[in-house]
C-alpha cells in the first residue's frame, strides 16, 4: 500500500510521463514537491520501486512500468458539471468525452459500459479530496450507505454528496464543515456512484 505522499509522486510521474513521453527527473520532483534536496525525492522513488509501482529506465530516471503505460484506454462520456456545494438545477449536456485507463481505477471490464463522468464545481467535498475542477467518474448502480453519489434531489436539483442514513431517512452529507446536510423533501435518486477522480496537474489531467 502506498503512502499519501507516494501516491502524489506517482500521480506526478504518471502525468509527466504521459505528457512528455518520458518520466520526470529527480530534480523535477524535488522542485514540484518543494524538497530541500534530491535525496528526499530519490528515497520516495526507491520506495515506489520496491512496491512495484515504477522501475528504473535506462539506468537513470524512474518511471512507470511499460505495462502501465501501454494500456487500452476507454472513452467515457462527460456530462456537463455537478456542484460540490448547494444543489442546483440538473444539467444534462453530453458534449464531451475523456479517455481513461480502467486499470488505474480498478474497474472491471463488465463495469465500463456503466461508467460516465461529470465535472465538479465547488468545495463542499474537499475533505474527501474532491476539488473544484475535478472530473468525477461515476457508475450506474445501486448505492450503499457511505458511498459518494451524484444525487437528483426532489426531482429537479443535482449535487455530489456522501449518502448516509439516519434510521430510514436518507441524508446527503458534505465533506466540508461549512456546509449543512441535505435532507430531500420529496425524493432522492442516485444517478451514479463515485468510482474515481481525474485531476488537473500542471496542465494535464491525471
Amino acid at each position: 500500500m502506498l503512502t499519501e505522499k507516494q501516491e502524489a509522486i506517482l500521480d506526478y510521474v504518471r502525468a509527466v510521463q504521459s505528457e512528455r513521453g518520458m518520466p520526470p527527473s529527480t530534480r523535477d520532483i524535488q522542485r514540484q514537491f518543494g524538497y530541500a534536496s534530491q535525496n528526499a525525492a530519490m528515497n520516495h522513488l526507491r520506495a515506489l520501486a520496491r512496491k512495484g509501482a515504477i522501475e528504473q529506465i535506462n539506468g537513470r530516471t524512474w518511471g512507470l512500468k511499460a505495462r502501465l503505460v501501454q494500456t487500452q484506454l476507454f472513452t467515457v462520456p462527460l456530462y456537463g458539471s455537478i456542484p460540490a456545494g448547494p444543489p442546483v438545477s440538473a444539467e444534462q449536456s453530453a458534449d464531451e468525452t475523456i479517455q481513461i485507463d480502467p486499470a488505474l481505477f480498478g474497474l472491471p471490464a463488465r463495469a465500463l459500459r456503466r461508467i460516465w463522468a461529470l465535472r465538479v464545481r465547488g468545495d463542499s467535498m474537499i475533505e474527501a479530496h474532491i476539488l473544484d475542477g475535478d472530473i468525477a467518474l461515476l457508475e450506474h448502480r445501486e448505492p450503499r450507505s457511505g458511498d459518494i453519489i451524484a444525487a437528483l434531489v426532489n426531482g429537479t436539483e443535482t449535487t455530489l454528496k456522501r449518502l448516509v442514513h439516519r434510521g430510514r431517512t436518507a441524508i446527503l452529507r458534505p465533506e466540508n464543515p461549512r456546509y449543512a446536510d441535505i435532507i430531500p423533501e420529496t425524493g432522492l435518486e442516485c444517478q451514479g456512484v463515485l468510482v474515481g477522480l481525474v485531476r488537473r496537474l500542471s496542465g494535464a489531467y491525471i
